[in-house]
């Protein structure tokens, strides 16, 4: 049995930062794991803007309610679990990512949750676990299941790098240069074939 594993911001849906940046105006807001590796590093960053302008979760959850998942992206999703099993691991929030979930037709999502006061404002965040993307990917294999894996970021290094078969997917140059070991696909119909390849070469070792 297969399980496909995908990234969720930027490779199914837009990144929430950045819509929320084009929102506010506060251009810091633009950055995401592509331009800053240390996690922790760019939600402290995050999060002091969010307490310096006095944003609630109801701010940001106002902008996620007028975004769309990419063109194709609950196609693509509708294929795969009728073939395989498929998690979306992501660094995103449930109190983020439920309205695309919804519009995704609910696939299952292990990602983070955020500490949030009774005035709505997001105190703090709590990670499911440390490398958590790694840590599932590895669980699925402890337990017999070939994983594939796609993802764009410089946070899905590890699931890409356990994964039996990792694919960068819309990935922008200066993160494929730093990891040239990691074939890079563009867009949903390359991934879909590239799934069906590794799936036969799969099939074919057994």
């Amino acid at each position: 049995m297969r399980v496909v594993c995908l990234d969720l911001e930027g490779v199914l849906v837009p990144e929430i930062w950045i819509a929320f940046a084009e929102s506010t105006g506060i251009e810091e807001l633009r950055m995401t794991t592509r331009d800053i590796s240390d996690y922790d590093e760019l939600m402290s960053k995050r999060l002091k803007i969010l307490k310096e302008n006095s944003f609630t979760i109801d701010h940001i959850q106002s902008v996620i309610s007028t975004l769309e998942p990419f063109p194709g992206a609950k196609n693509l999703l509708a294929w795969i679990r009728e073939r395989f099993q498929l998690v979306i691991l992501s660094d995103t929030f449930y109190e983020f990512s439920a309205p695309l979930m919804a519009q995704l037709d609910f696939p299952t999502i292990l990602c983070h949750t955020l500490n949030i006061n009774e005035e709505g404002f997001i105190n703090n965040y709590e990670l499911r676990q440390q490398n958590a993307k790694r840590k599932a990917v590895e669980g699925f294999q402890a337990m017999n299941f070939k994983v594939l894996a796609a993802g764009d970021s410089h946070n899905d290094i590890g699931m890409l790098s356990a994964a039996d078969y990792g694919f960068f997917i819309n990935a922008p140059d200066v993160i494929k240069n730093q990891y040239p070991g990691f074939q890079s696909v563009d867009g949903f119909d390359e991934l879909r074939e590239n799934i069906i390849r590794v799936d036969s070469e799969i099939g074919a070792a057994e």
